[in-house]
Order: structure tokens, then C-alpha cells, then sequence
């Protein structure tokens, strides 16, 4: 019965419409990816989603894409390939440019229902730019099958119900509530064990490791004196609650990049699901961490100083962050830092090269103005101090999370969506 509906459904899609003659998913395909990924950032935005939930969405959005696209053109055109979640095989006659807007469809209705007429008028005008028929019908029902089993395999994921860790007491600990702790045990996506790339403790109170850091940011980060440049750098990649989030924003560079190297709706859906698994993947390490050491913020490490028993650090009652808050969970380590540092490990390892330029607008850019960056790697970078030059983190924070994020990078190429017959090599997209 759902099957007759659905196809009523495609039917009246595209009537009164004019399709282009040579209409197929070849020929409209990777436009589809970028689609459904912007419809995905905006319900991120509207919803003022978390970075980790907004990281899990496109996750759950993009694997959705890839395991229908996989299930129908593996071994007809394109190198079969492992799949992501959904394991059943796809059908060979299904339109993939049909399975991959039936599929994102089906889960974004599902994470984002007040929407869901707008999703629906999406995936009719997606549709309506194929020829009617079998192949067209077939693939939006696998499409939207692909979808409400990814939906179904991440229900139980543990990303809910919403947990908080308490505030803490003392020095060195981070003093406030905050909720979004359930990421520290959620499943993975794509990683065997987050846990294997949680860094040890940060730097002791009374090292002179933590001193020096300490110093760096009480500069930088100082609110009061100004830096026009530092400020920009901070806004450019604040990305708080109300934006797209640090995942969106590479996702987007991602699609960017993609675009321009011109790939087929295959190479596209790939590279989008390996990039927001990872992102997904890190996000449980980044909150393992946090929860485990609970680390205090530079505004009251910096106010608070006296309380470290390091004689190289001075108290500053007064000091407050460039960034105008102390941040809302632990500061050990940095979320913008592990994304971008997985991020920049994917990308690059997908394209077979860091040396790729770009340019990008954030969601957070002062006055919507771009930059360019010669490398996926040199944008990460970036990201990364933003948040000292925000007075958010501490320097060997972003080291250390940058590091997590190159580890589930480079576990995620190593071992995920590869091709069927066991190559690990592929043709870089150009």
C-alpha cells in the first residue's frame, strides 16, 4: 500500500512540469546533494541545534544519500562499493538522482516534522526533473526505504534523552551546568571506538606548559585591548547557537570544492558521508573529554589564578573573553578545533591532496566577507586559534583536538566506504 501511495505521489510530481529531455541522475545529480545538505543547514539554523546534534543530522542525512546511491549504481558505472548503514542491495533499474532526494526526504522529515511540507515541495520539484516512469518510481522508493532505515538504526543511538553534567567546585574546573553530556557515549557511526583518541589530562595548574599558554591567551583573548583582526578571525568562525555549526561550515566548504571539481552524484555522495561521519565520530571523543576532565575556561582560570598555586600565572579579577562568555561547557578540548582538524583530514585525504584553494563565506563572517585558503589544512589552523583569539581556549587545547580530529579522519579513509573487491587505492576526483 505505502508503495502504490508513493508512486501516485511521484506521478502527480511532475505533472503539468516540463522536464528536460535528457533528464537522468547523471545529469542533475551532485546539484541534488548540495539541495538537500542547505535544506539540512537551515533547519540547523532555525532550530538552533547543538554542534553535535546539528554533526549527527548531517551524518544521518548524508549516509542516507550514499547508501542509496551505492545500493543502485555499485558495479554499473562506478566501483562497488561498502556500504554505510543499510545493507540490503539496492535496485539496478532505480534512478539514483530519485533514491538520493527520496532518501534525504525521508530523513529530514523525520528530524525536523514542522518542516516537513517544505521538504515535501522539495523532493516533488527534485523529481519533477526526471523523466516519469519505472526508473524514476523505483529509485524514490528505495530512496525513501534507505531513509526510514537510517532514520531506525540511529533511534537508539543515545543521543537521547538530553543529559547534564553538574557544575564543579575547585580550581581547574569547569563551574557551570551543561547539558548535550549524553554525546559522551553515543554510538559511532563509522569509528570502532571513539575512545581510543581521547588525549591524557590537560597540562597541570602549576606546569609551566599551562603558564605559558595561560599568558598567550590572556593577551590575545582580552576583551579589552582591541584587535580588529583577532576579533574577525573569532567571528569569522564563532558559528554559535542560530548558525549552521562548525560541521555545517565544512560540509559546505566540502560541497564547494566538490562543485567545482565537478564530481558525479556517486563521488559527491561519498565524499559528503565520509566527511560528516567523521564529524559525527568526533564529536563523541570531543564530549568524552570534556566530561571526563572537566577542565575550567581561561575567563576564570584567568580570574582565579590565585587559586592554581602556579607562581607563573597573576590573577586578573577583571578579565574578560574577546568572545563576551566563558564558554558553555568544559574547555578541554576544543569542538571547533576537533571538527576542523577531521574535517581538513577527510577532505584532503579524499581529493588526494591538502593543497586545494578555496574560498569561503561563514555563517558568522564579519560584514558576510570571504577568504581564500591555499589548503584544507590552513583553514583548520585558523579555526583553531579563532577560538584563543576569542579567549575560549587555551592553545594546547586546540592542539590536542586537532589531533582527535586527524585520528577519526584517518580511521574513517582507512576503513569506510571502500570499494567492494577489497582496493583501498582510488582515483582522486579532479
Amino acid at each position: 500500500m505505502r508503495k502504490a501511495i508513493f508512486a501516485v505521489m511521484i506521478g502527480l510530481a511532475g505533472a503539468g512540469l516540463s522536464v528536460p529531455a535528457a533528464a537522468d541522475g547523471h545529469a542533475v545529480g551532485f546539484d541534488g546533494v548540495r539541495t538537500w545538505n542547505e535544506s539540512a543547514f537551515n533547519a540547523v539554523r532555525a532550530l538552533k541545534a547543538t554542534d553535535a546534534d546539528a554533526a549527527r543530522w548531517y551524518a544521518m542525512l548524508n549516509v542516507a544519500m550514499y547508501d542509496a546511491v551505492n545500493g543502485i549504481v555499485g558495479g554499473h558505472g562506478e566501483p562497488a562499493r561498502e556500504h554505510a548503514l543499510v545493507t540490503k542491495p539496492g535496485p539496478r533499474d532505480g534512478d539514483p538522482f530519485a533514491a538520493t532526494v527520496a532518501a534525504a526526504h525521508a530523513v529530514l522529515v523525520v528530524l525536523d516534522p514542522a518542516r516537513a511540507a517544505t521538504y515535501d515541495a522539495q523532493r516533488n520539484t527534485d523529481l519533477a526533473k526526471l523523466r516519469p516512469g519505472h526508473r524514476r518510481t523505483v529509485g524514490a522508493q528505495w530512496g525513501d526505504e534507505v531513509g526510514r532505515r537510517v532514520v531506525q538504526a540511529r533511534a537508539d543511538d543515545g543521543s537521547s534523552p538530553v543529559q547534564s553534567q553538574p557544575a564543579g567546585t575547585g580550581p581547574g574546573v569547569f563551574r557551570a551546568d551543561w547539558s548535550g553530556a549524553q554525546y559522551h557515549n553515543v554510538r559511532p557511526f563509522a569509528v570502532r571506538d571513539p575512545a581510543v583518541f581521547m588525549p591524557g589530562p590537560p597540562p597541570a595548574l602549576d606546569s609551566v606548559e599551562y603558564a605559558s599558554a595561560f599568558a598567550e591567551v590572556a593577551v590575545l583573548g582580552d576583551a579589552s585591548l582591541p584587535a580588529p583582526d583577532l576579533l574577525a578571525t573569532y567571528q569569522f568562525w564563532s558559528l554559535p547557537a542560530g548558525s549552521d555549526q562548525p560541521p555545517g561550515e565544512w560540509l559546505r566548504i566540502a560541497l564547494t570544492v566538490g562543485g567545482d571539481r565537478k564530481l558525479s552524484l556517486a563521488q559527491g555522495t561519498r565524499m559528503t558521508a565520509l566527511l560528516s561521519m567523521a564529524l559525527a565520530d568526533t564529536t563523541v571523543t570531543t564530549v568524552r573529554t570534556k566530561y571526563t576532565y572537566r577542565h575550567w575556561r581561561p575567563t576564570t582560570a584567568i580570574r582565579e589564578a590565585a587559586t592554581d598555586d602556579n607562581p607563573l600565572t597573576q590573577a586578573i579579577p577583571a578579565w574578560t573573553a574577546r568572545a563576551g562568555s566563558v564558554g558553555g561547557n568544559p574547555e578541554w578540548v576544543s569542538g571547533h578545533s576537533s571538527y576542523s582538524g577531521a574535517a581538513a583530514t577527510v577532505l584532503a585525504g579524499f581529493f588526494c591532496s591538502d593543497n586545494v584553494r578555496f574560498t569561503h563565506t561563514t555563517d558568522t563572517a564579519p560584514g558576510n566577507q570571504a577568504r581564500t585558503y591555499p589548503s584544507f589544512s590552513s583553514a583548520a589552523a585558523e579555526a583553531g586559534r579563532s577560538r584563543v583569539f576569542g579567549g575560549l581556549h587555551f592553545a594546547f587545547s586546540d592542539r590536542a583536538a586537532q589531533k582527535i580530529g586527524r585520528g577519526v579522519g584517518e580511521e574513517v579513509l582507512a576503513t569506510r566506504l571502500l570499494q567492494a573487491d577489497g582496493a583501498t587505492l582510488d582515483d582522486c576526483p579532479h
